[in-house]
């Protein structure tokens, strides 16, 4: 099942800038690994913004909800999920 995934990331200034680093690290590594593995093959960022439009391959709305809330960033992001169905007129 494919998703389009809006994710607005809003971390909070008083965050101690180590910590913040450190959970970005930790994101950046979750999200490749989920990009390698074909459940996140599409991510491009939101110009100007501290977000992404994201499509997500999963089995089910459950994987997609473990998936997303294993997230270190997701604490701190505002999600907004669409689930996506092949157009008939897609080629």
């Amino acid at each position: 099942m494919l998703y389009l995934v809006h994710m607005i990331v809003d971390i909070p200034a008083s965050l101690p800038a180590e910590e913040a680093a450190r959970i970005k690290a930790e994101e950046k590594s979750y999200s490749q690994d989920l990009q390698r593995s074909g459940k996140w093959p599409h991510l491009w960022r939101v110009v100007g913004e501290y977000a992404n439009y994201s499509v997500f391959d999963v089995e089910s709305n459950e994987e997609l909800h473990n998936v997303l809330s294993a997230l270190p960033l997701f604490p701190y992001m505002q999600i907004t999920v669409t689930p996506l169905a092949t157009h008939p007129s897609a080629i």
